[in-house]
């Protein structure tokens, strides 16, 4: 059943949980970016337009559905979060930090959920071919495939889910001598 959902609306939420009461499986999809580093004129309010929606909804939206996934046997809750969680290369600085911090709100939520039985997975991916990612000229993965990678994830019952090649390659430069997350030399 198709709704009306804005999840900086908190309204709007609590109505989207009463309407869709038999839910077993939450979506955090909502996500927004706007290019520009954090000493950029209107970095702070840039910032905070994009937490409203990256973290923020992420976490009304799990708020609101815990109670029903809980009551419906404990269901899960996918995260949609992004490379991008683990590093920033300041051309999308406020939407790296939003990723950053909903990849430590799923994990928070996968413990706090824990004692309900709700599954927390946490979805990682660079650019897919969406609205979002249009105006990036970079190779693209597609959304079939990723939506593919997060279903067979939820099946095998996994934590995390890195989606294509480059969040791979990102991940495994988080423990590297000189760390992906930092400037790197020549």
């Amino acid at each position: 059943m198709p709704l009306r959902l804005d999840v900086t609306n908190a309204d709007d939420v609590a109505a989207a949980a009463e309407l869709a009461s038999d839910v077993t499986l939450v979506i955090n999809n909502a996500g927004i970016a706007q290019i520009g580093g954090f000493l950029a004129p209107d970095s702070e309010d840039v910032t905070r337009r994009i937490f409203e929606t990256n973290f923020f909804g992420m976490l009304r939206m799990s708020k609101a559905f815990a109670p029903i996934l809980k009551t419906n046997g404990g269901g899960a809750l996918l995260n949609v979060l992004s490379v991008v969680s683990w590093f920033s290369g300041g051309g999308m600085a406020a939407y790296s930090a939003s990723k950053s911090a909903a990849w430590s709100l799923t994990n928070a939520l996968r413990i706090e959920l824990a004692a309900q039985k709700t599954q927390v997975l946490a979805l990682h991916m660079g650019f897919v071919d969406t609205d979002l990612a249009r105006e990036f000229d970079a190779p693209k993965s597609s959304a079939e495939e990723i939506v593919k990678r997060a279903l067979d994830g939820l099946e095998s019952d996994l934590d995390e889910v890195l989606a294509d090649e480059s969040t791979l390659q990102v991940k495994q430069g988080m423990t590297a001598v000189r760390p992906i997350y930092l400037p790197q030399t020549s």
